[in-house]
């Protein structure tokens, strides 16, 4: 007797076959997409240059160990390049590190609603999802996170600014975190939107190279760097743990492309950050006119987006964003993300959130 599903003859795994598969953020034909939090500045000057470059040498493989990229990234860090790890896109380094730390029957612990990755990624080692509330402010409840682990706990997934909820977590709740981990817990601090932080109290892993022995830090170019269309991310953090997550990772996936990509981008740093600037300047003039609409329970964001928590109204929200030319990210049953784009968009977004407020109050 077959035990393949109905769709299949051949026998798959029912615990992938019961996980969502990940979703990309809607296109928009017309209007504005804020739905994938992408940057909406073109590339850096010097990039499309340096990419249309390693496009000629397209029937050779990438350089698997992207030297250049590392020795930049452990300059700037002030680290040893076996303690930055590489890879397409942070997404890549998270199911890299889950799989080097965890096996069939433990756990890994992270807050939700978070990053949606983070669930599915559990799965891939049969591992067990322990997934802790976000507090009424849709922030992580760090105490609680903290209480949630276990003798079987390998893995805990600290994600600031949150995705999808653009909330941070303050450097002294990290650190009061930290001391309450056991410290053969791996901790992985998510920073892919690092960048956009102008809270001086918010946690920075930029402050705690080398202070934990069981502690990752993860960035992207994808969102500060606008190089979402290349995938490169990467990691700082211990020597051996990098070492194993090397082990687990998919062979020649990070290309030339993206190297190059990256140290173009890294040589423009003062544009970069007046880029940055712009949008975060942007975020909380969007922030301020919304409380003023009266959407007084928002996160105060610090990410590129920002979180609407419009509950069992989520997909009449997402409608009324679509109506004014608006493509924004529902999480249901909870809320809508919705990223910080172009100036030509306020207007739309602001019409919209009025709209929403007055039907869903």
């Amino acid at each position: 007797m077959s035990s393949g599903t109905a769709s299949s003859p051949v026998k798959l795994r029912p615990e992938i076959l019961a996980l969502p598969a990940y979703r990309q953020g809607q296109a928009a034909p017309s209007g504005f997409k804020l739905s994938s939090n992408e940057n909406p500045f073109d590339p850096l000057p010097g990039v499309l240059e340096a990419v249309d470059a390693a496009t000629r040498t397209l029937h050779r493989y990438p350089n698997a160990a992207a030297p250049e990229v590392t020795a930049r990234i452990a300059a700037e860090w002030g680290v040893e390049p076996d303690e930055v790890i590489l890879a397409a896109g942070s997404v890549a380094l998270l199911v890299q590190l889950t799989l080097a730390a965890a096996g069939p029957g433990d756990e890994v612990v992270y807050s939700w609603r978070s990053f949606e990755v983070y669930p599915w990624m559990t799965v891939l080692p049969s591992a067990v999802k322990v997934a802790v509330p976000n507090t009424p402010d849709h922030r992580h409840d760090l105490d609680a996170m903290a209480a949630a682990i276990t003798e079987r706990t390998r893995l805990v997934l600290v994600c600031t600014p949150n995705n999808p909820t653009s909330a941070i977590v303050t450097a002294a709740e990290f650190e009061s975190f930290m001391q309450k981990v056991p410290a053969d817990v791996l901790v992985i601090l998510d920073e892919a939107y690092a960048e956009f932080v102008t809270d001086p109290t918010a946690v920075n892993g930029r402050t705690l190279v080398r202070r934990y022995p069981n502690l990752v830090i993860l960035r992207t170019f994808s969102k500060a760097y606008g190089l979402a269309g290349l995938r490169i991310g990467y990691g700082i953090g211990p020597a051996e743990v990098f070492a194993a997550a090397r082990i687990a990772a998919m062979p020649l996936s990070l290309t030339d492309h993206a190297q190059v990509a990256a140290i173009a981008s890294l040589d423009r740093g003062d544009e970069l950050r007046a880029r940055v600037a712009d949008i975060a300047a942007r975020r909380d003039a969007i922030y301020d006119f919304l409380v003023e609409q009266g959407w007084t329970t928002i996160p105060r964001p610090h990410g590129n987006f920002v979180w609407y928590p419009t509950g069992e109204h989520t997909e009449r929200a997402l409608g009324i964003f679509r109506d004014h030319g608006i493509i924004a990210r529902a999480y249901l049953p909870d809320g809508v993300r919705l990223t910080i784009g172009e100036e030509e968009s306020v207007e739309n977004v602001l019409a919209a959130s009025a709209q929403i407020m007055r039907e869903i109050a």
